[in-house]
């Protein structure tokens, strides 16, 4: 059952009866695609928790997915400040763009989101079979096991980059990349395994940020 409340009498409707959407990813906060809805589309997604819309060109309410089974699970529906416009934080089944893309702004100029796998990774916690996932079987075996996976992989990481050549071939790129990857998984890992969200760590790392900034202009910080 949809949790989802939107109240439609207080949203602004524009002279064809509609509302932009924005549609979010919940977990990096990259912006999937622009869509529009009426009330009726808006109706089906509070019942739903699916992603319904209204598809100007063709003049009919279309649900995303309904084709492709890319749908959009929503999580929480924003209204902005003049009432005109909507955020819908999404959970994503697969590519949001038509064309196949994980979103339709590519090239996506974030350069590292994790949160979907932070995501997969808690939905491996959840109800995977230790005998199919290594994350599961991993999960299992507790903090310790997994901080020193951590361990590890950290000492494999700062091995490639010591041996790293930049003007050599790219097996030595392709080694640093693979062994950073490994380290940041089993780091999320780590933390999930934890219970801490990695959203705490992204929020620490703002702070940081913020503070050493205001500390440049003479007002402390780090």
């Amino acid at each position: 059952m949809s949790e989802l409340v939107l109240d439609l009498e207080c949203l602004r409707y524009d002279e064809r009866g509609l509302v932009t959407v924005v549609v979010q990813d919940e977990a990096s906060g990259a912006v999937l695609m622009v869509a529009w809805s009426n009330r009726e589309a808006l109706e089906l997604t509070v019942a739903s928790g699916k992603g319904h819309f209204f598809s100007r060109s063709r003049q009919q309410l279309w649900r995303k997915g309904e084709t492709s089974g890319n749908e959009l699970d929503v999580q929480q529906i924003l209204v902005d400040c003049d009432a005109d416009t909507l955020i819908y934080r999404v959970r994503p089944h697969g590519p949001a763009c038509h064309l196949g893309t994980r979103t339709c702004f590519e090239p996506n100029p974030a350069t590292l989101e994790l949160g979907w796998l932070a995501r997969v990774l808690a939905d491996r916690a959840e109800d995977a079979d230790q005998d199919a996932s290594y994350t599961a079987r991993l999960l299992a075996r507790g903090v310790a096991r997994v901080a020193q996976k951590v361990g590890e992989e950290g000492v494999e990481t700062v091995i490639a980059g010591l041996t790293y050549d930049r003007s050599g071939s790219g097996e030595d790129r392709a080694k640093l990349v693979g062994e950073s990857a490994d380290l940041i998984y089993h780091l999320l890992v780590l933390l999930q395994v934890a219970g801490v969200d990695a959203q705490e760590i992204g929020a620490e790392l703002q702070r940081r940020h913020v503070g050493r900034t205001v500390g440049s202009e003479g007002g402390g910080g780090s």
